[in-house]
């Protein structure tokens, strides 16, 4: 079973004449345990597709499966609690609360959900990132790098199905965009997640197992485990 699955997704706004398709019958299959990009053109709807997979938007038509739960199908009460519960989101902006610090920004989907948080998995999680030594700092005392380091550290810490970054690295410098990058390649490879990342960037899309390409509102094409260059060459003809 996929860990997330799209089936004839499409997702239009507006309507008459006036109405705008982001997402024409998207079909495709994102497997658990690797690392996933989505890449397209501006205006090709690949933010449009992360935000209905990650239950963030409702589709016009079609069905959004994580496993075995069809959020197409949830009341908006059983949708959030799926998010919370099931689902990591690692923003462009970091989204931490500047008044916590780093430890109290990480648990904090626990404390939402009235959870107390495994101290095994919290140290691993934590060490993973790097954050050991930070913990009590507030973002203000944090880098950029830092601070999205939190915030993947937050997105892993319920042990979420799936995990989707939205241009993690379009705020960071190249050293810590690489860095962040590396964390999310670690928590696929090291802990079994998977992450769904929305990225322009040829870079970051190379340290994915799979980078898919949208057209148009359209599944275009797949490539696995590919260079820059291939990445580039895709984009090009898909414009």
């Amino acid at each position: 079973m996929p860990a997330l699955r799209a089936i004839g997704l499409s997702k239009v706004y507006g309507s008459g004449e006036t109405a705008v398709t982001a997402l024409n019958g998207v079909d495709i299959d994102f497997a658990a345990g690797r690392f996933h990009a989505v890449m397209g053109a501006s205006g090709s709807g690949k933010s449009t597709l992360m935000h209905c997979l990650a239950g963030l938007d409702r589709p016009t038509s079609g069905t959004v499966r994580i496993f075995d739960a069809d959020l197409t199908t949830l009341t908006d009460e059983k949708l959030t609690l799926m998010r919370r519960d099931h689902v990591g989101f690692v923003f462009q902006r970091f989204n931490l609360l500047p008044v916590l610090t780093a430890r109290e920004n990480i648990l904090l989907p626990l404390a939402i959900a009235g959870r107390r948080p495994d101290q095994q998995w919290f140290d691993r999680v934590v060490a993973s990132v790097g954050l050991t030594d930070r913990l009590d700092h507030r973002p203000s005392e944090l880098s950029g790098g830092q601070q999205q380091r939190v915030a993947v550290a937050r997105a892993l810490i319920t042990r979420p199905w799936v995990v989707f970054a939205d241009e993690p690295t379009g705020n960071l410098d190249s050293r810590s965009g690489a860095e962040v990058l590396g964390l999310l390649r670690d928590a696929v490879s090291a802990l079994g997640q998977t992450v769904v990342m929305v990225t322009h960037d040829l870079r970051a899309a190379a340290y994915c197992d799979r980078v898919v390409f949208l057209s148009d509102g359209r599944y275009d094409t797949a490539l696995e485990s590919p260079s820059a260059d291939e990445i580039a060459a895709t984009l090009e003809r898909t414009r």
